[in-house]
């Protein structure tokens, strides 16, 4: 099962400036959708308005056809439960160890006992490479490793839709492609629908199904990455020039 989510007609300011000009674009249910666009065009704002963590001032978002604009306060925590979220920051709690920042969501979504945390959190701590970091602090951890802990969190509860705002932020090169790598192979073995706001271009389109550029309040989407570079659109083609150069292809391995 997965996710699609819609944006309707969808406006959102801040005092005179339009961030989003009566958007329309849908997310397809198990892709990987890249949202790019440069600095104060919207990208995370777009993350808050899917969780309702921000309302739009008019429009609608529909999560499989579900208005959270119209809906309780308890029916949209229901909905954030298919959710699974990676913060730009990762957001671990510092008091707290690895392994309790791991079973945080099972602890607070599900009745098990510490006996069956206990095996979920080990078994994701192996699967995502972290054995032997239970016990450690979130400071005493590398930045690739926190991101590894903050995804190996936001999958705990097997999510239907899974957010990451710019997950590889403040990485070198070489483990941001571990990362990359990492989410493509979490994707593919969930299939959930996956939305990545990233400023590391191209090198997150490796990643994407479909990729949505934003820019003066508006989403172009492209159904295949390369497509960006055949646009005529003015914003697009400057958005080309700044950030990816004369050529790309998708065709790049991650392995």
């Amino acid at each position: 099962m997965s996710v699609e989510i819609e944006f309707v007609d969808v406006v959102k300011r801040f005092g005179s400036q339009t961030i989003l000009d009566h958007v329309n674009v849908k997310f397809t249910g198990g892709q990987t959708t890249v949202i790019a666009g440069g600095s104060g065009q919207g990208k995370s704002v777009s993350i808050k308005l899917i969780l309702g963590l921000m309302a739009p001032d008019s429009g609608h978002i529909l999560i499989d056809g579900v208005d959270i604009t119209k809906i309780s306060k308890k029916e949209l925590n229901e909905i954030r439960t298919r959710f699974g979220v990676l913060f730009q920051g990762v957001a671990l709690l510092d008091s707290i160890t690895v392994f309790d920042n791991v079973a945080l969501p099972l602890r607070e979504r599900l009745r098990l006992s510490e006996a069956e945390v206990k095996s979920r959190v080990e078994q994701a701590l192996a699967q995502y490479d972290l054995q032997g970091q239970g016990g450690k602090f979130p400071a005493q951890l590398s930045g690739g490793m926190k991101k590894r802990v903050g995804l190996a969190r936001a999958m705990m509860v097997e999510p239907l839709v899974v957010l990451f705002d710019e997950p590889t932020t403040g990485l070198d090169p070489q483990i941001t492609k571990d990362i990359y790598k990492l989410f493509f192979e979490t994707q593919r073995v969930y299939g959930f629908t996956s939305i990545i706001v990233s400023h590391d271009i191209p090198k997150v389109f490796n990643l994407a199904d479909r990729v949505v550029v934003l820019g003066q309040g508006k989403m172009s989407v492209f159904e295949q990455p390369e497509d960006i570079q055949h646009s005529t659109d003015p914003h697009i083609i400057q958005f080309v020039q700044e950030t990816m150069g004369q050529v790309y292809s998708s065709s790049y391995e991650l392995a």
